[in-house]
């Protein structure tokens, strides 16, 4: 019988347990195991049924067992315990307080406030706006920038379905489904004005098309992460649908995407700051070129004020960091530059509608390629940030090169893009029985604060052992209800899938290998023989398990085919026990995969890895590494610490593929297998964990985002708020900066290099530690001596004659109007010499900056 009318039924929480909404609200809770116990405990049935969503599980408790918990004093001592702590935590000073000294920022007495900009934020499964690597890196920098006390505001979006659930069918072709996201069920407030109101700042698009964006806050710890959502009545049906899926869409979805994040992120800060009375943010950092578009706002906001179109960019630019994640030019945002001229919406005298006093075809010069078709969101990074960088050591070399072109005149080596390596949040991503362990090997202490982690070497092998089994048996639980879910869903009968319970083995080497799939990453390199693979995965004396997960974006249809290709495999009768791939990968499944897998796997082509952190999270859990060169492995590699897979110096990608297959099976098979099933007398795995312990110690203190956020906040955060101060400080420094860019680009034409002479080389010879003196004629054409930088470049000769490895001597004048330097010569071989000449001010942060260089 249907029902006539429906109502919702939901639990009032009694005044006693009030305090339990304040620890919701604040994600802290995520990365506090003994948070989640509390509301475990308050219902541990509904707790699990709504996916350990306490804002989800509080109002579906019975009012019997919330009375009962009102009356339980044990409970209400933990819970106060609980909100002390969290009290505790938000208003103690912290490495940021005892470390920074007040002053730089926006005015005496300040700290400077950093605006963080990411198009989603993987922090946990309860607040579905992440996709993978790239939101997991902005949830763990947001949280650790917290555990720190680094004064600062997030800004993304609140999307209404996320990104998709990923499910298989019988085929094993990946299918994509979305579930939508009530607020009401998610940890996020509204943020509200005085009045009460959820607070809302509005775009206006081409036709005088104004589209309302409300903003949501979620509260990171001490970080507030301000969400923005277009679903709003006020809007027409195209507008709400702006913030409804993470990367779906077309270009032009995107492109509305990214206008929201970046322009509405701006105007959303503004409001949060006026209503939080908290200082407005110096340093602006834009994870990825996604939120560029802020730059272009705050540039519209200084022109508005009086400044011109060159002061308002230099800045922006001053108090803006840049990130870029991506090695290849396909992973870039590219968009036609009349689509996005027509967006910018230039009025009769050329300025922008949607940013006002905006100049469009300025704006448009920062982000067009070479041909003026296409604008490119991540030029767009690089010119309205003036400190930008790569997130490993050899992708910040990658991105030198593939960005050289915005820095003509200048070798790779001194394209103005340094590095920040990833890091991991490790209270997130540490199991509780590693966390156990590493709790009694160094005290009850914030291990992340800390840079030696020697005494993990006093870990036995017992205890390491009892925990691995512990994690590795987790997984296989885990594994076993997963592919027997995923198995009904493809529409097996329940009668055929007995097998699932058997699947795995708790005691055999573990592999783990979970990505987003798309090509580079090679998902199938491991099926290149297969015949080999099942070898090793049938052994009877030493077998081998893999579990795989992972999603192929939507539009991905060659990743797509990898994944079929493995699941295929995977559904073969005589490995399915073996081999199991995972389907809908999130936050909560990697954090039992990770930390069960005895190896992790990573084989991408190099080097098109940017970093990688997955393989962090299993170092933290006592997993070893297994990896091609790339990424984060590649500046850490260790042989005490994991495996390195060799790469392949040849140019056609079929065979590199088969020779470093054969190289991953081989390093399996003779090395990382023998060693799993060693015993000793004892039965201990005793080589095996020796190397768990070396990679405890000297790789798991280097792959923290605590780290991570430090060098941030030393290399680029400060510098950039020093910058930004320097121009509040002096209103004048943007005018006569501009007019010195102006003066030094018209007169460079005339700035030449002459006559370079080495003196003291007897026919070009010289003893190794003798000194030379290097002589140069330099015209400056009517530049004065303190606007350039006149230097000696002196290295050894490359077999191109190019010099490698340049050191940069400064020269000074003479009183005859030579420039002269005195070089010593240290070691023996070819050594060339030249003389050029960069601009130089204190604006600047690096000689490359302006593009402009005269070389002999």
């Amino acid at each position: 019988m249907k029902p006539s009318s429906t109502i919702t039924v939901s639990s009032v929480l009694p005044s006693a347990l009030e305090p339990l909404r304040e620890l919701a609200l604040n994600l802290r809770w995520t990365w506090r195991r003994q948070c989640v116990d509390l509301f475990r405990s308050v219902d541990p049935e509904v707790f699990a049924d709504v996916g350990e969503n306490p804002i989800a599980m509080l109002p579906r408790v019975s009012a019997g067992r919330l009375a009962e918990a009102a009356r339980d004093e044990s409970f209400l001592a933990r819970m106060r315990d609980e909100v002390g702590d969290l009290r505790t935590y938000l208003d103690s000073g912290r490495w940021f307080q005892r470390t920074v000294p007040d002053g730089i920022g926006t005015g005496a007495g300040t700290s400077p406030s950093i605006a963080y900009f990411s198009m989603e934020f993987g922090i946990t499964p309860t607040l579905p706006i992440y996709s993978g690597g790239l939101g997991i890196l902005a949830g763990d920098h947001l949280k650790s920038a917290s555990d720190l006390g680094v004064p600062m505001v997030a800004i993304g979006l609140l999307y209404q379905d996320g990104y998709f659930s990923q499910s298989l069918d019988r085929s094993g072709w990946q299918q994509e489904s979305y579930r939508h996201n009530d607020p009401e069920q998610l940890p996020v407030q509204p943020l509200s004005g005085a009045d009460g109101e959820q607070l809302t700042v509005a775009v206006t698009l081409p036709g005088g098309r104004e589209v309302d964006i409300a903003i949501w806050r979620a509260q990171v710890g001490r970080v507030p992460l301000l969400l923005l959502d277009t679903d709003l009545a006020s809007n027409d049906e195209g507008a709400r649908q702006i913030t409804d899926r993470l990367y779906g869409g077309d270009h032009e979805h995107r492109i509305l995407q990214e206008l929201v994040l970046g322009i509405g992120g701006v105007r959303a800060v503004q409001a949060h700051t006026a209503v939080a009375d908290v200082p407005a943010p110096s340093v602006f950092h834009l994870n990825e070129g996604h939120a560029g578009f802020s730059g272009l706002e705050r540039v519209g906001r200084l022109l508005q004020a009086g400044s011109s179109f060159a002061e308002a960019v230099a800045e922006v630019r001053a108090g803006t960091v840049f990130t870029t994640h991506t090695p290849v030019p396909a992973g870039i945002d590219r968009f036609e530059a009349d689509q996005l001229r027509g967006y910018l919406d230039a009025d009769e005298s050329g300025l922008s509608r949607l940013i006002p006093a905006l100049p469009v075809e300025a704006a448009l010069a920062l982000g067009i390629e070479e041909g003026g078709d296409v604008f490119n969101m991540a030029q767009l990074g690089f010119r309205i940030a003036q400190r930008s960088n790569g997130v490993a050591r050899l992708h910040g070399a990658v991105s030198r090169a593939m960005f050289q072109d915005l820095y003509p005149g200048f070798d790779v080596p001194e394209v103005p893009i340094g590095s920040v390596t990833n890091g991991v949040h490790r209270r997130t991503w540490t199991s509780p029985a590693m966390d156990d362990l590493v709790t009694k090997a160094m005290g009850a202490v914030d291990v992340s604060a800390l840079s030696d982690w020697s005494a993990l070497a006093t870990l036995t092998d017992h205890e390491l052992t009892e925990t691995r089994d512990t994690l590795r048996a987790d997984l296989v639980e885990m594994a076993r209800t997963q592919v027997r879910e995923s198995w009904l869903r493809r529409g097996a009968d329940e009668a055929e899938l007995a097998w699932t319970g058997t699947i795995l083995d708790p005691h055999a080497l573990t592999i783990g290998f979970a990505r987003r799939v798309s090509t580079y990453k090679r998902l199938t390199l491991m099926l290149s023989d297969p015949d080999r693979l099942r070898r090793i995965l049938q052994d009877e004396e030493r077998p081998v398990q893999i579990v795989i997960a992972g999603k192929s974006h939507p539009a991905d249809r060659p990743g797509k085919e990898f994944l079929q290709q493995l699941v295929r495999f995977a559904d073969d009768h005589g490995v399915r026990h073996r081999i199991v791939f995972l389907p809908d990968y999130d936050i909560r499944m990697a954090s039992v995969l990770i930390a069960g897998a005895d190896v992790w796997m990573n084989n991408p082509i190099r080097p098109e890895e940017a970093s990688g952190t997955s393989g962090m999270k299993a170092v933290l859990n006592g997993g070893l590494t297994f990896s091609v060169s790339d990424g984060w492995w590649d500046e850490m590699k260790d042989d005490d610490a994991g495996w390195t897979i060799p790469t392949a110096a040849v140019g056609d990608q079929g065979e590199r593929d088969r020779l470093e297959a054969d190289a991953l099976y081989e390093i399996l098979e003779s090395r990382i297998v023998p060693l799993f099933y060693e015993r000793d007398a004892r039965g201990m795995q005793r080589g095996w964990m020796t190397k768990v312990r070396s990679s405890l110690v000297t790789i798991a203190p280097r792959i923290t985002a605590a780290r991570m956020v430090r060098d941030y906040v030393s290399d680029l955060y400060l510098p950039a708020a020093r910058a930004a101060a320097a121009f509040t400080a002096e209103p004048a420094l943007a005018g006569a900066f501009s007019s010195w860019k102006e003066d030094v680009q018209a007169a460079w034409p005339a700035v030449s290099v002459s006559s370079v002479v080495l003196e003291g080389a007897e026919e070009g010879r010289a003893a190794t530690g003798s000194e030379v003196t290097v002589a140069a004629e330099v015209q400056l054409g009517g530049l004065s001596e303190e606007d350039v930088l006149v230097e000696a470049v002196v290295g050894p000769l490359a077999d191109d004659d190019e010099i490698i490895e340049p050191h940069l001597i400064p020269l000074q004048r003479e009183q005859d109007g030579r420039w002269v330097a005195r070089v010593a010569l240290p070691f023996p071989g070819e050594i060339g010499c030249t003389v050029r000449v960069t601009p130089q001010h204190p604006v600047l942060a690096h000689r490359a900056e302006l593009g402009l260089v005269a070389t002999a």
